[in-house]
Parts: structure tokens; C-alpha cells; sequence
């Protein structure tokens, strides 16, 4: 069958997770109920959905809030359309339908938006925030855009002559990312089938891109451990059961740091558009959302970054017929993953077990269609 790009034409809602049952002699302020965001992307005023999990188990929704501007009502074929700052005091989630980004401020519990301002290109589909600099990636201009970040009033300042051209006039972006040493800045290309890298500056601009080729077709989603390896999924433009993830070492120093050096080179899923990816904190486990086969495959990472399936089919679970899984999101205790199923706008839950195994749970029902992203607080 060929592939029509299921994450062009679905993007994500999201999940929401809560910590582990607190004892009985702890007081209400000791308790800790997570929060889980996503934006509507809705072409009539986009907004930042809050969902939280009521007594049965059941995700909820507590509450939405405009950002201001507008979004496509479509799928972004993307990852990350909001993201949390270091410390999770500042949400920030691109506009795709009006070409700009905004900022909100949850120190006190619900989010308050604090500024918006243009992405500096067009249809921004990816945010990354490192300390005080914030990148933006556009699709609808193949480039990547700078801003520095107030972390005391929220307030978002484009950084003069920043814009970066990616490797041509027709990239498909997917995702933007800092590495975790924040030293270069990484961007997937699902159209060249190459990873970008660019080292970055003391001053948070960017340096000369290298163009990492991709070890396998149409990069996609991605994700760091701990030691800074970078984990990338390849959907292998929708071909059945094609998909794969791989792991790479990121270079740390000099003046081609952000180059790639494959570990695992495209280690099959066995499944259909390997799309989405979310890593333990542990750093033991790596999770794919397959869009095309409506499944989760589970991998096992050694300490060198190597990959194994948990499963020799690639099948670790299930997210239902016709439900065209995208964005993942791990609870901040790692024990819950959630996905947002595109094709039915639902919500999977699952426990994470200690041998990675996933377990389905309640999740949640009538979400947005054409929602996108997914963030933890």
C-alpha cells in the first residue's frame, strides 16, 4: 500500500499521567497530580488542552486556554509542538496556522500565557528550549529560527539574522532538539532522508550545518538518554513492516560537534511507520509509536546504545484497529505511557513494567481531531 505520510496527515493529541498513589499520612500539600498538555491546532483559535486523570483511572479534561493564534486543523507530520523549559516553568507551543509561537507560565499551577510572537518563518511545526534559547523549526520554509527566553517574564526575543536554511527547498521536518549538553542542534528531514546538525555558539547562534545521511528512509521522531546517544525513528515513508529505529554518538567537541556516528543502525520494528519515539529515564527502554500498523514497539538500549527488541515481532502492544498512534508521553515516575490515537481521537494508557513490558489501562475519549504534541508537568 502506499504510503500517503500517515504523520503529514494525523497529528496528536495527547495524554496525561499521574505519580504513583502517595501514603496515607501524606498531607494534601505533599500531593502531586500531573498535568498533561497538548495543543487542538484548531484553524479557529488554537489552544492548550490540560487533562488529568479523575478517580477511576480515566484522563479528564480540566480546562483549555488560547494561545492566541491559530493552528492548521491537520496533521504536522512533527514531534514536539510543545515543550516544557528546563525546570517546567515555561510551556511554549507553536502556532502552524499563524506562523508564531507562544509562551505560557505554569508556576502557578494553570497555565497563563505570556507573550507570542512570529516564528520567524512559516508553519512552525517543532520548539526546543535549552537554558535562555529557544529554536524553531518551519516546514513551510525549510529553516530554523532563533529567540532568546526570559526566564523571569516569559517574554520571547527573536535573535537577529539566527534563521538557518536546512538542506534544501523541501526538507519535511519533523522535529528540532537540543542535545542534552546543549552544543549543537539537531533537526530530522523525512523528505532527504538526512539529519542536520548545527554546533552552537556561546552567543546561542548556530554554526555551519553538517547533513548526517540518515541510516535509514524518512527520519522522523526522536529522542537523547542520558549519556546523549540520539535515538531516531524511521518510518521508511510507510512502506508495510519496513520501519526501524536507530541509535547513534553524537559528537561533543570541536568544530563538527552534533556529527553522527551510527551505534545501531536501522533495527527493524517489524511494524508500519515507526514515527514517534519517547526513551525511560532509567534509559533502559525506547518506545515507537508505529502510525500504520496501530502498534508500540519496545526496545531494550545496553549501555552502548545498542538496541534489541523486546519482542521478536515488534509487537509490545496494541493501540487498536484504525487508531493511527502518534505522540507518546511517559508520566515523570516513568510507570505510565500514554499515546494519543489519531485515527479514533483517543487516548491509549498503558503501565510501563519493570521489564518493559506495557499493560493496557483506561484512557481517555473525544479528543480533537488534528491535535499535536504532548508535555508532562
Amino acid at each position: 500500500m502506499q504510503f500517503k505520510f500517515l504523520p503529514l496527515a494525523v497529528m496528536g493529541t495527547v495524554a496525561f499521567t499521574t505519580t504513583a498513589p502517595m501514603a496515607s499520612h501524606a498531607t494534601p500539600r505533599q500531593r502531586r497530580v500531573e498535568t498533561v498538555f497538548t495543543s487542538s491546532n484548531e484553524t479557529s483559535g488554537n489552544r492548550i488542552l490540560a487533562f488529568q486523570e479523575d478517580r477511576s483511572g480515566r484522563l479528564q479534561l480540566k480546562y483549555s486556554i488560547p494561545t492566541g493564534g491559530t493552528g492548521t486543523g491537520g496533521g504536522l507530520g512533527n514531534q514536539s509542538a510543545i515543550k516544557f523549559s528546563p525546570g517546567r516553568r515555561w510551556l511554549l507551543s507553536v502556532n502552524a496556522g499563524s506562523n508564531d509561537v507562544s509562551v505560557f507560565d505554569s508556576w502557578k499551577g494553570k497555565l497563563k500565557l505570556t507573550d507570542r510572537v512570529s516564528s520567524n518563518g512559516e508553519r512552525p511545526v517543532s520548539v526546543a528550549v535549552q537554558g535562555n534559547f529557544v529554536y524553531v523549526v518551519n516546514a513551510g520554509s525549510n529553516s530554523v529560527s532563533g529567540f532568546r527566553l526570559n526566564r523571569f517574564t516569559g517574554k520571547l526575543k527573536p535573535l537577529p539574522n539566527s534563521s538557518r536554511a536546512l538542506s534544501s527547498d523541501n526538507t519535511a521536518p519533523a522535529q528540532v532538539s537540543f542535545t542534552p549538553n546543549g552544543r549543537a542542534l539537531i533537526v530530522t528531514e523525512k523528505a532527504t532522508q538526512k539529519i542536520a546538525s548545527f554546533p552552537i555558539e556561546r552567543n546561542g547562534y548556530l554554526g555551519q550545518a553538517t547533513f548526517n545521511q540518515s541510516s535509514g528512509q524518512t527520519p522522523f521522531g526522536f529522542a537523547f538518554n542520558r549519556r546523549g546517544q540520539l535515538f531516531v525513528s524511521e518510518a521508511a515513508g510507510g512502506a508495510p513492516g519496513a520501519s526501524s529505529l536507530s541509535s547513534y554518538n553524537v559528537r561533543r567537541q570541536g568544530r563538527n560537534r552534533g556529527q553522527l556516528t551510527a551505534i545501531t543502525p536501522s533495527s527493524p520494528t517489524n511494524q508500519t511507520a515507526a514515527c514517534w519515539v519517547v526513551i525511560t529515564r532509567n534509559g533502559r527502554y525506547a518506545y515507537t509509536t508505529n502510525t500504520g500498523s496501530g502498534t508500540i514497539t519496545g526496545y531494550r538500549i545496553n549501555r552502548r546504545g545498542q538496541l534489541s527488541l523486546l519482542n521478536p515481532d515488534g509487537l509490545t502492544a496494541n493501540t487498536g484497529e484504525g487508531s493511527a498512534p502518534l505522540d507518546m508521553a511517559l508520566s515523570r515516575n516513568n510507570r505510565e505511557l500514554y499515546v494519543l490515537n489519531s485515527g479514533t481521537n483517543t487516548i491509549g494508557a498503558f503501565d510501563v513494567n519493570r521489564d518493559g513490558s506495557l499493560t493496557a489501562k483506561a484512557g481517555a475519549e473525544g479528543l480533537p481531531q488534528g491535535s499535536t504534541g504532548l508535555a508532562v508537568r
